[in-house]
């Protein structure tokens, strides 16, 4: 029973609830109730919408600029990994939830997602049995092409690569024999280009990945089709090296450096300018030279070479008339013939270590022989050839690359400021000392023709100018101004809303049913009799006003306004 009671109570303060709802919509008129309608209903999707906007993720670029094969297999992935996706205004990007960009990546990158347009050696890993030798090296160069693409588009200003090459078949025949050659097609991304630095490095990776490939033989072109492999530098061929350029620079940047480094603890930071000029030789010379000098002294006298002949005649020889008489020997004398000794050849008994010849003996010129059995008269010749070393210096020089031949120094202090803030010079002693210490900072070389020139100067005060970008360029400005902007324009419209239709029309159908409650229990309510003096108890409202309250309260409540009349009717009736 109680719970009987409890559910009549329940229900029956639902009916006064529902009966209070519609007296007070029946006190407004239609116009009203459309305008409550549509303001309660614009305030709630408005509130909906904004939180949905608010919950929404923030979507990021997953790939770009893919191929149409790869974009499909990328979105064939996603839809079985059940993540959304979308494409940007232009198309060419895959757009998903930041929070999930980087797990993705990883998940599609263990598919072998995206495959950039090209295959590598993974052809090779699912060959067809019975697949043929020509076709199996077709493979195999497809594979070396896209794993070449794919090393070359890891270049930071390489957007796409493609490789073709030609690998002749192998001969046995010498003359027919022929070198491999490769073709490379690059894409750069725009506004970036490649320096011959990085044209030689892709020339020489291509070369050095097949077997008897040259580097002059690997051919560059980009996508407007610019022949990158004979690229050359405009100030080469002028005459000019750029790597002479930047030695120049760093000599004269490490000059500045020394100077700055040792002057501005002195004068301070910011109170000092230096520049210097280097003068660099790059000219290559080489210079041999090969000196004689005289071989005079007996002491440093060196034989190349010496040479002795000797030669004695010790033949007898026929004299006398032809015939038998001449072929007789001599008659022996009747007296002893004394012949004197022989003077001995010089050198010769010397050079084999003997003793001179007896007299009446001959030993010269390998020839020995007693005097007596030797004819009259005896010839002797001997030649001695001596050749000396001559004194030769051979010198080769060359002379190095890149000499400093003059340094030229600059160098401004500023005025230094007293105690008061006044600037004054500095003393003739601290210049000196200052140009001292720019001399040996430098490496100052008198004879090579260096010059400093030290100068004290007061500086001009330089504005600053902000060269950072605008704040209505800065990116993050932008983005915090248009979150604004939309939370603001959102809160705008609910307080216009509010405070323009349901607010005010909450206001009538509140405050009718109070001023009906008031009267029906007998409360008073002000009127204005018709000698024009105030009847409320107050007496601090004009009459202007009463009036307009019983306008009001007559048309917004008409039957409220009848029974009041009634009771006034019926009391004064009684």
């Amino acid at each position: 029973m109680a719970a009987i009671g409890t559910d009549t109570k329940t229900i029956a303060g639902t009916d006064h609830l529902t009966d209070r709802l519609r007296s007070a919509l029946a006190r407004l008129s239609n116009q009203q109730k459309i305008l409550l309608m549509v303001s309660v209903a614009a305030v709630i999707a408005l509130i909906v919408a904004s939180s949905t906007w608010l919950r929404q993720a923030d979507y990021r670029v997953l790939f770009s600029n893919i191929s149409e094969r790869d974009g499909g297999a990328i979105i064939a992935s996603l839809e079985q990994l059940n993540i959304p996706y979308r494409f940007n205004e232009s198309g060419g990007a895959i757009l998903i939830p930041g929070g999930r960009v980087h797990e993705v990546r990883l998940r599609l990158a263990s598919q072998g997602l995206p495959k950039s347009g090209g295959v590598g050696f993974e052809l090779m890993e699912n060959q067809k049995f019975g697949i043929s030798q020509f076709a199996e090296q077709v493979n195999y160069q497809r594979g070396l092409e896209g794993e070449l693409s794919r090393t070359i588009q890891s270049i930071a200003a390489v957007q796409a690569a493609r490789v073709h090459l030609a690998i002749p078949k192998p001969t046995v025949f010498v003359r027919e024999d022929l070198r491999p050659s490769a073709s490379v097609l690059l894409n750069l991304y725009p506004g970036r280009m490649l320096e011959p630095a990085q044209v030689a490095g892709i020339q020489n990776l291509v070369a050095a990945s097949v077997p008897n490939l040259a580097v002059s033989s690997v051919t560059l072109i980009d996508q407007n089709g610019t022949m990158l492999s004979q690229l050359k530098s405009k100030l080469m061929e002028a005459g000019l090296d750029p790597t002479q350029i930047s030695y120049v620079q760093e000599i004269e940047a490490s000059a500045i450096k020394r100077i700055d480094d040792i002057l501005s603890p002195i004068v301070g930071q910011g109170n000092v300018r230096v520049q210097v000029a280097a003068d660099v030789d790059f000219s290559q010379s080489e210079q041999t030279a090969e000196t004689h000098r005289p071989n005079t002294t007996p002491p440093d006298i060196s034989i190349r070479s010496q040479q002795t002949s000797e030669s004695v005649n010790a033949t007898p020889s026929a004299q006398g008339v032809p015939g038998a008489l001449s072929n007789q020997p001599p008659v022996p004398a009747i007296a002893p013939i004394t012949i004197p000794a022989l003077p001995p050849v010089p050198g010769a008994a010397a050079n084999r270590g003997q003793q001179p010849q007896p007299p009446g003996q001959l030993d010269a010129a390998g020839v020995q022989a007693p005097i007596t059995s030797v004819g009259s008269p005896i010839s002797t010749r001997k030649d001695s050839t001596i050749n000396y070393e001559v004194d030769k210096t051979i010198r080769h020089t060359r002379q190095s690359v890149g000499t400093i031949k003059r340094l030229s120094a600059a160098v401004v202090i500023n005025h230094r400021k007293d105690a008061k803030g006044l600037s004054k010079p500095l003393a003739d002693t601290e210049l000196k000392q200052i140009n001292e210490l720019v001399r040996e900072a430098m490496g100052f070389n008198k004879e090579r023709g260096d010059t400093v020139s030290v100068a004290n100067a007061p500086f001009t005060s330089i504005e600053r100018s902000d060269s950072g970008i605008p704040l209505y360029k800065d990116p993050d400005i932008l983005s915090l101004l248009k979150d604004l902007f939309k939370y603001g324009a959102i809160a705008a419209i609910i307080a216009y809303l509010m405070l323009k239709f349901i607010i005010p029309l909450s206001k009538t159908m509140l405050e009718a049913p109070a001023r009906q409650a008031n009267n029906s229990l007998g409360g008073k309510v002000n009127i204005v009799s018709g000698d024009g003096e105030d009847q409320s108890p107050s007496g601090a409202e004009s009459l202007e006003r009463k009036l307009g309250q019983a306008r009001d309260l007559a048309q917004q409540d008409p039957k409220a306004v009848a029974n009041i009349i009634k009771d006034w009717t019926g009391s004064n009736a009684s």
